[in-house]
C-alpha cells in the first residue's frame, strides 16, 4: 500500500476531494490516506505560508501530495502557498495534459492533445526583486543548467513513455540571449540524445499564438515557468474547460496532485463543482505511484461518463448531455462506469513496466572565468547622458567608462536625445588597451564614488567564460 497525504482545501475543494476519494477507494486503488489541513484556516490562524509543521512532516514522509484547491487571503503578506512547496520539496516540473473531448465538451479544436511540460522553481518565479530608485524596480530572471536540464530531460523522458512523436521549445532567445538562450541551448544537446523523438524551437510569441490557433501541430511542450505558466491556461482553456484538467508537480522525492482551478467559493457547497480536474490530477498520480492499472480503470469510467452524457453544470449542453448532475452525483456516475471501455475516445493505456528517472546533476569542470569589467548602476536624477560621463570618468585612473545605458538602450557615447531616460543608469567600465581587470578597480570606483556623491545602487561584474562573452551589450550597439 502507497500511503498519500492529502488535503481538501477550501471553497470547493471539500466538495470535489469527496468525489475524488470515493472513486479511487472504490477504482481499488492500494492507497493508505492521510489527511492534512492547508490553505485560509491555517492562514488565518497565523500562519503566513498556508501550512503547518505537522503537515511538511506528513508531506516528507509520503512523498505524495493531492490537494484540492485553497484560498490564500487578501492582503495581510500572505505568501502563495504553491509556489512555497514548489521550491521548498524542490517540485520542478509541472505537467499539464491538456486535451479535447469534441463533441461532449464545446471546443474550437476538436483534435487537440498536447501536454505543457513547465519549468516550476526558477526564472522571473525565483521572486528576487529590489526598488532601485524612485522610477525603476527590477525583478531578477534566474535560468540555470541543472534546472534546464532536468526539466528539458523530463519532457523527452515523458514522451517517449507516453508513445509522444515531437518535443517543442519555446524561448524568447532572440532578445533574452543568455538566459533563454541557455535554456534553447541546453534543449538542443539533451534532444540530439533522443533522434526517434522529433523536436523544434518556437519563438514564445509566435509558438502562443500557434497554440491558440492550431493546437493539433504540437505534441508536447517544454518552456521555462512564466511561459508556461501563461500558455499552461490558455491551452487549458481551448481544450474545452479548465474544470477538466489537472496537473502534476514532479520532484526528486515528492510530487504534489491538484486541479488548476481555484477554490470557487462563490459556488461552494452548492454541490455543483465539476471534479473532474482534481479527478484526473489522481490519475496522473497514480500513474507516479505505479498503480497505472487503477489510472486505467479510473480514466477510461472518466471518459465513458463523458461520452454517456453525465455532465456538470459547467459543460452540460443542450443535445449533447443526457442528464445533468452535481459534484457527488458525477463522482458516483464514474464509479457506476468502473471496468467500461470508452467507445468514441480513445481508451486511455499505461505502460506499467517503465516509468520516468531523472539522474541526479553532475556539475561540468569549471570553465575558465575572466573578468572584464563592471556595471555600477547609478541613481542620477539629471536627464544629460554627457554630463553623467563627465563625472564617471573622473572616478579612476586604472578603467575607462565605454558605456552608459538607460533601461538597456545605449545612450552614451553617441546616444539620440529623443531616447527618454529615467534616473537608472547602467555605467560600464573595462580596463585600458585591452588590459587584465582587477576586482580592486571595482572598489577604487566605489570609494571614489562616494567621494564624488555618485549615487551607486548595485554593482555587476562581467565575465568571460572560456573566452565567451558572459553578459549583454546595450541595445544599439
Amino acid at each position: 500500500m502507497q500511503k498519500i497525504t492529502y488535503a481538501k482545501g477550501d471553497g470547493i475543494g471539500p466538495e470535489i476531494m469527496d468525489a475524488t476519494l470515493a472513486v479511487l477507494k472504490a477504482a481499488g486503488a492500494r492507497i493508505d490516506f492521510e489527511e492534512i489541513q492547508v490553505g485560509e484556516k491555517v492562514y488565518l490562524a497565523g500562519n503566513s505560508s498556508g501550512i503547518g509543521e505537522e503537515a511538511w512532516e506528513s508531506i516528507r514522509r509520503n512523498k505524495v501530495f493531492l490537494k484540492a484547491p485553497i484560498t490564500t487571503p487578501q492582503g495581510g503578506g500572505y505568501k502563495s502557498l504553491n509556489v512555497t512547496m514548489r521550491k521548498s520539496l524542490g517540485l520542478f516540473g509541472n505537467v499539464r495534459p491538456c486535451q479535447s473531448f469534441h463533441p461532449f465538451v464545446s471546443t474550437k479544436h476538436p483534435e487537440m492533445d498536447v501536454v505543457i511540460i513547465r519549468e516550476n522553481e526558477e526564472d522571473l518565479y525565483a521572486g528576487i526583486e529590489h526598488q532601485q530608485t524612485d522610477e525603476v524596480v527590477q525583478c531578477l530572471k534566474l535560468i540555470t543548467r541543472p534546472g534546464s536540464e532536468k526539466i528539458i530531460r523530463y519532457a523527452f523522458e515523458y514522451a517517449r513513455l507516453y508513445g509522444r512523436k515531437k518535443v517543442a521549445c519555446f524561448t524568447k532567445d532572440n532578445i533574452m540571449k543568455h538566459t533563454d538562450g541557455l535554456f534553447h541551448k541546453v534543449f538542443k544537446e539533451i534532444a540530439a540524445e533522443y533522434p526517434e523523438i522529433e523536436s523544434d524551437n518556437w519563438i514564445v510569441d509566435i509558438g502562443a499564438a500557434r497554440i491558440a490557433d492550431t493546437p493539433e501541430i504540437f505534441d508536447v511542450v517544454v518552456m521555462p515557468n512564466l511561459y508556461g505558466d501563461i500558455i499552461s491556461d490558455i491551452t487549458a482553456q481551448i481544450s474545452g474547460s479548465v474544470g477538466l484538467v489537472g496537473t502534476s508537480n514532479i520532484g526528486q522525492t515528492c510530487s504534489m496532485f491538484e486541479a488548476i482551478h481555484g477554490s470557487a467559493p462563490d459556488i461552494a457547497g452548492k454541490n455543483i463543482a465539476n471534479p473532474s480536474g482534481l479527478l484526473r490530477a489522481s490519475v496522473l498520480m497514480l500513474n507516479q505511484i505505479g498503480q497505472q492499472d487503477i489510472a486505467e480503470k479510473i480514466e477510461n469510467a472518466w471518459l465513458k461518463t463523458l461520452e454517456d452524457g453525465v455532465h456538470t453544470v459547467d459543460i452540460y449542453k443542450d443535445g449533447v448531455s443526457s442528464s445533468k448532475v452535481g459534484t457527488k452525483e458525477f463522482g458516483e456516475a464514474v464509479i457506476e462506469r468502473l471496468g467500461s471501455i470508452p467507445k468514441m475516445f480513445k481508451p486511455a493505456k499505461y505502460d506499467s513496466t517503465v516509468s520516468i528517472k531523472i539522474p541526479e546533476y553532475k556539475r561540468p569542470a569549471p570553465q575558465n572565468k575572466e573578468l572584464k569589467g563592471v556595471d555600477l548602476f547609478v541613481d542620477w536624477k539629471g536627464s544629460n547622458p554627457d554630463q553623467l560621463a563627465a563625472k564617471l570618468q573622473k572616478l579612476n585612473d586604472e578603467t575607462t567608462l565605454t558605456m552608459i545605458t538607460n533601461r538597456g538602450v545605449k545612450v552614451w557615447p553617441n546616444g539620440f536625445e529623443e531616447t527618454f531616460c529615467t534616473d537608472h543608469w547602467r555605467c560600464r567600465f573595462e580596463v585600458k588597451n585591452g588590459g587584465k581587470f582587477s576586482k580592486l578597480f571595482i572598489t577604487s570606483l566605489l570609494n571614489h564614488a562616494i567621494v564624488a556623491d555618485i549615487d551607486v545602487i548595485k554593482t555587476e561584474n562581467l565575465y568571460d567564460f572560456n573566452g565567451n562573452r558572459g553578459y549583454s551589450l546595450g541595445q544599439g550597439q
